[in-house]
């Protein structure tokens, strides 16, 4: 009876193993791939992108065409915004002190100020035998021009009688010893005032009303905005000689710089250039931001010119740009760069003339999956 019942069970277990399974209604899990979007942007199988016209728009992608030229050859140098020399100042006592307000309060950042304004004053300080060491100087030689006038009045009352050169030395005595008074009692009482060196804008400042400061602190910094010194690093001693011309890109805009001379001595390995910046566009600027210099020399090559927007990195880290090849349909293209002006870059080898390099929109087309 038992073996009986064991051989129906295994006979049932197989018949359920050789049946299919299937799902309920609405729960079937097909082999059959999902359908991909007909109309929507996406990454085809070849690696480029289908963009629909519609999307392009709402995208803004915009296009230029390739065209090859004699480009520069660039370097790239690290450089830092410097004070023009005859544009900028600063502020430093020549005594120790205690800070007092100027005539309209002590100066605030960003605040504009004009060539001879008082910015603050300082009062002197002195040790206390010192200040005594005055103060007792000065009693005598109160009591001195005392004696003087004295001994002058009875000259001139016996003007008829006491020769002239007598009357002459003691009023020129007298005279002296006022003086002296005016100059000990002027060091007591007097205070030194900060003045502005030039016009321009406050870019530092380290001073507040009751400060104790010591001589030759830094307390105010002048700049003016419009007017900035850019001092570019090159570890390669040579291409001073070789500067055609040279930029700063600021916000996506570029800035011709004036080269204006290289030192004649080394600092930390590499050769000081000083270039001169003028225009709106440097009030972004503050002194001493690093920022980057592309030195264009007179050596030029075959390459084509394309904005940095349009440079992408790829999955395998290469640099790319995207190429329109139809239409609706986009191709990344591995390319060989080389700066040129910070705002836009030379392709060396890559691209071809007459290709449709996408320049805005490059950032979304890559992230099309």
């Amino acid at each position: 009876m038992t073996s009986a019942r064991f051989l129906c069970a295994a006979a049932l277990a197989g018949m359920l193993l050789a049946a299919p399974a299937s799902a309920g209604e609405g729960h079937d899990h097909g082999e059959a791939a999902a359908t991909p979007q007909a109309h929507g942007p996406q990454r085809l199988p070849d690696g480029s992108v289908f963009l629909p016209k519609p999307a392009q728009r709402q995208l803004g992608v915009r296009t230029l065409q390739a065209e090859t030229a004699e480009l520069p050859r660039t370097v790239e140098l690290n450089a830092r915004v410097t004070m023009d020399p005859n544009a900028g100042g600063k502020v430093q006592p020549l005594n120790a002190g205690r800070i007092e307000p100027g005539p309209r309060g002590l100066p605030r950042l960003g605040q504009a100020v004009r060539k001879g304004d008082v910015l603050a004053y300082v009062v002197p300080s002195a040790a206390p035998i010192e200040r005594a060491n005055q103060a007792a100087q000065l009693a005598e030689l109160r009591a001195a021009q005392a004696v003087a006038d004295k001994r002058l009045a009875r000259l001139r009352e016996l003007s008829d009688t006491v020769p002239r050169k007598d009357l002459e030395a003691a009023e020129s005595e007298a005279l002296g010893l006022a003086g002296r008074i005016a100059a000990v009692g002027g060091g007591l009482a007097t205070r030194e005032a900060l003045v502005a060196p030039v016009s321009g804008a406050i870019a530092s400042a380290n001073a507040v009303a009751g400060q104790v400061v010591d001589a030759r602190e830094l307390l105010f910094e002048i700049v003016d905005p419009s007017r900035l010194q850019i001092e570019a690093q090159a570890f390669d001693a040579g291409m001073a000689a070789d500067i055609g011309s040279a930029a700063l890109a600021i916000g996506g805009q570029r800035v011709p710089l004036r080269f204006i001379g290289a030192a004649r001595s080394l600092r930390d390995q590499a050769l000081p250039l000083a270039f001169q910046a003028q225009g709106a566009a440097l009030a972004s600027l503050a002194v001493g931001q690093p920022v980057r210099v592309y030195v264009q020399t007179r050596t030029q090559s075959q390459a084509v010119a394309v904005p940095v927007t349009s440079l992408q990195k790829n999955p395998s880290n290469q640099t790319i740009v995207w190429v329109k090849t139809a239409p609706e349909r986009f191709e990344p293209r591995p390319v060989t760069t080389a700066p040129l002006d910070g705002v836009n870059t030379a392709v060396t080898a890559g691209l071809q003339a007459g290709d449709r390099v996408v320049t805005q929109g490059a950032t979304m087309i890559n992230q099309v999956r």
